[in-house]
């Protein structure tokens, strides 16, 4: 059944309401709660001269700890749900995710490099961001040698240079220390915003709009894309410059999200099915959809990760759980319902 024009609005307006309240919600909650008096005082303070009117200890705790934290968690849960439609959306399989063609398999081998190798923590963020880039190069670059189907070559390549990553990822595990380096390898691996500082934040804002941006602007061409190579061409579509640019602004939005956070699955391949179901396959909303709802849901996930046990849960761990029985439910159920 085809949903009326007028339906698409209103489910954006309570995705966005939804985001909001996740966002604010989540500046408050904590083992050192905000009144949401005290927050708007230290939010006008920054716009104005305020006298102090919170708590010992609350500036720092939302500038320093709470604030980058969440809105990290929600630049990374957009970027990697709008990746994830993006490359579902070139590949023309709902089954892809972000890490496709290596990109988070490379972003693990390099913060684990940059680890054993006695790096920073901007170190290893800045190592995982470009072996993410150098996987996906490296993919691309071997299936534009291949005589293949250029599609199909890009998923086989990612694969190997995937495959040739993880051994990589696991021989550092196998030579590094094992009283130090190890377990901060192995818990980079799992994923989480425990240690972001506002400066990750900066990090972040930079390749997330310039991998986001062009996708919006792209969008109604994805949409000649899904339509077939043959099709999209005789409307006047460069197919191999748009897939290009996709795969390049999508890989940028996974590198750079793997980099700062660590390996967080199931976020770019559950996410879109849900956009899809809620706003039909139209990219002109998919792209938008899936950015509010994966932002608001990696912020409850997070909220989850550090509230609900006395130690923190590395988000992959949560993501995992979450994730795999609500895709077992959308493989039950016959999958997305055209929504349009």
């Amino acid at each position: 059944m085809k949903l009326q024009n007028h339906a698409y609005p209103r489910r954006f307006a309570v995705l966005g309401a939804v985001f909001a309240a996740a966002l604010f919600g989540s500046v408050l909650l904590g083992r050192f709660s905000v009144t949401p008096k005290e927050l708007f005082r230290l939010l006008l303070s920054r716009l104005t001269e305020t006298e102090p009117g919170w708590r010992d200890g609350a500036e720092n705790v939302v500038f320093q700890i709470r604030l980058p934290r969440v809105a990290a968690a929600a630049l990374i849960g957009a970027a990697l749900a709008v990746a994830g439609v993006s490359y579902q959306g070139m590949f023309r399989n709902p089954m892809v995710s972000p890490d496709i063609l290596g990109a988070s398999t490379g972003a693990g081998f390099g913060a684990a490099l940059a680890i054993l190798l006695g790096a920073g923590y901007f170190g290893i963020s800045m190592s995982a961001f470009v072996f993410g880039l150098l996987a996906v190069a490296a993919a691309y670059a071997v299936s534009c040698m291949s005589r293949t189907n250029q599609t199909i070559a890009l998923i086989l390549a990612g694969m190997m240079v995937s495959s040739l990553f993880s051994a990589g990822t696991s021989y550092l595990k196998l030579v590094a220390d094992t009283q130090q380096q190890l377990p901060a390898i192995t818990y980079w691996l799992m994923g989480s915003l425990s240690s972001i500082k506002p400066r990750d934040v900066l990090f972040l804002v930079i390749p997330v709009t310039l991998g986001l941006v062009p996708l919006l602007i792209l969008s109604w061409r994805m949409n000649l894309l899904t339509l077939g190579e043959e099709e999209a061409r005789s409307m006047g579509v460069n197919t191999r410059l748009l897939r290009f640019t996709v795969i390049l602004c999508a890989t940028l939005l996974t590198a750079a999200s793997v980099a700062v956070s660590g390996m967080i699955g199931w976020v770019g391949l559950v996410i879109p099915h849900f956009c899809r179901m809620l706003f039909g396959y139209d990219y002109r909303r998919l792209i938008p959809a899936a950015a509010l709802f994966g932002a608001s849901f990696l912020i409850i996930v997070d909220d989850i990760a550090r509230l609900a046990t006395a130690g923190e849960i590395p988000l992959g761990i949560l993501t995992a759980f979450v994730g795999a029985p609500i895709f077992l439910y959308l493989i039950l159920t016959g999958g997305a319902r055209r929504g349009n």
